[in-house]
């Protein structure tokens, strides 16, 4: 509940209305009339805490003065920041993201000397500390009670946690990984799936030497193996259970029958095995696809925070890591940062490669012409559009692309160059009708980004296009194919090319 100056009515409840028992502290109203007496929980520099017959209440600074012995002085004190989580999560990401944090703004960082990171960040013209920061690596389930108890402010995980806000920071692809001298070529999701499950057992089944698969896995609780068992809806049947990634990873590269299922920032020693899906459309976790959900094992990495009020400091931290120096700091180490990529479509042969080959019998040469012609010269941008199951709503995801896509458009980001929405289907139905879907999801996109921004200029908004079936992602014998296939793409065409059409 917060109070501030001139919302009498809001604290009618509290009138004084004669002599109280001493107390730590008394707020009054600086309009006068409203007082609230307690004992002092904390003071971040804008809100009291403070622990009243009423119940504990958080109390705007600038509505209230503060009388008693126990008032602070009106400067934020040093904030205390403590974070857990995975150790592969914090060693990698949490003392660069504060340091690029500190010195953005023009303060001090300094490591501590400990086994675990821990820094502090001081004013540099007074020297006054400002925040203490300390990582304390643990399993999940002891790092959401910690912050639930107050013992942490954040949690570094990757998924989302009923009763915790989250705030994203970056993504991952999980990757499959096998041994240096492992000869299998590449292993399709059907054949991964059927691993990681325990129905596939021999590396023969999924086109390797006639050999036992040896699956190694974390700890059923741990972050990531959870994260896993959601994706796939059952948990894994690990030969082997290791503590931590440093392990797992080492002990499947030493071993070449062995397989897990990891980040591909966390592959170690390992080597990655290519994917495919079960029509052997190979399936990269490059940045671009990870980013666009073309690629269908992506991995997002949160933030989570209480409930509760965190220290000014903590929360301005949290509005840092969307700017592009905080995801500078997250592909410098290793992950798939959140910005916007935008790749050449002369860099995308395989997907003409996949357009030819996977193209139906309804897909005439004209199609593929019309693509082609567009596609020469264009950019992709990782904005990519898709809708709920069954809907015309766009899925969470994609309401944040619009978002973005707006902002970018108000700046002028684009001159000198037309954007193209250029929507496709899956191969379910007839050529002509996917034709039609493609150009309806198009355009349903353009109607969304309309409603959300009605103030940007007509010539600034991308122009419809629609494609169908013709250029497949997937396998369109698997619902997860199906839906990759399902999308609105965004492509950048210069301006002279897209007159010229």
């Amino acid at each position: 509940m917060n109070v501030k100056a001139g919302c009498a009515a809001f604290l009618a409840a509290f009138l004084f209305t004669g002599a109280t028992v001493a107390q730590d502290v008394t707020l009054v109203a600086r309009e006068g009339g409203i007082v609230l007496t307690g004992t002092l929980q904390g003071f971040d520099g804008e809100f009291y805490r403070i622990k009243t017959s009423y119940g504990t209440l958080t109390v705007d600074g600038q509505g209230v003065i503060c009388e008693g012995p126990a008032c602070p002085d009106l400067v934020a004190p040093k904030a205390v920041i403590r974070l857990s989580g995975p150790p592969s999560f914090g060693t990698a990401l949490v003392p660069g993201l504060f340091r690029a944090f500190a010195e953005g703004r023009g303060l001090v960082f300094t490591a501590g000397d400990g086994p675990e990171f821990s820094a502090t960040i001081r004013d540099p013209k007074t020297g006054k500390d400002l925040a203490e920061i300390r990582f304390d690596p643990m399993p999940t389930a002891a790092a959401l009670s910690a912050l639930r108890g107050g013992s942490a402010e954040l949690v570094l995980a990757a998924r989302a946690e009923e009763g915790f806000g989250t705030r994203a920071v970056a993504l991952d692809a999980l990757v499959p990984i096998v041994a240096p001298d492992n000869p299998t070529p590449e292993m399709s999701t059907a054949g991964l799936a059927g691993a990681l499950a325990g129905e596939v057992k021999n590396w023969a089944e999924i086109g390797g030497p006639d050999m036992p698969i040896v699956l190694h896995a974390l700890d059923p609780d741990s972050d990531l193996q959870r994260s896993l068992s959601d994706r796939l809806g059952a948990g894994i049947i690990a030969d082997e259970v290791h503590p931590d990634l440093a392990a797992l990873t080492a002990a499947v590269a030493a071993d070449p029958w062995a397989l897990a299922l990891v980040g591909r920032a966390e592959a170690g020693p390992a080597r990655i095995l290519p994917l495919t899906d079960s029509c052997g459309f190979p399936l990269s976790p490059s940045a671009l696809a990870v980013k666009a959900e073309d690629y269908p094992l992506a991995l997002p990495i949160y933030f989570l925070t209480p409930r509760r009020r965190l220290p000014l400091f903590a929360r301005e931290f949290l509005e840092f890591l969307p700017t592009p120096a905080a995801q500078d700091i997250v592909a410098a180490a290793g992950y798939v940062d959140r910005s916007v990529a935008r790749q050449p479509m002369t860099g995308d042969g395989l997907r003409l490669i996949n357009a030819i080959q996977g193209a139906g019998e309804e897909v005439t040469l004209e199609d593929l012409k019309r693509l082609v012609n567009l596609m020469d010269g264009a950019d992709r941008l990782s904005l990519t559009f898709r809708f709920e199951d069954g809907s015309s709503t766009l899925d969470p995801g994609s309401q944040d692309n619009l978002l973005d896509l707006a902002r970018l458009i108000a700046a002028g980001q684009f001159t000198g160059e037309k954007l193209v929405l250029a929507g496709f289907s899956d191969g379910s139905g007839g050529a002509a009708a996917n034709l039609t879907l493609s150009v309806e999801r198009a355009a349903r996109v353009m109607q969304e980004l309309r409603t959300i921004a009605p103030d940007l200029a007509e010539e600034a908004l991308p122009r419809i296009e629609g494609f169908g079936e013709s250029l497949p992602m997937a396998c369109d014998e698997t619902a997860a194919g199906r839906y990759l296939n399902r999308r609105v793409e965004l492509w950048l065409v210069p301006e002279f090319a897209a007159a010229s059409d």
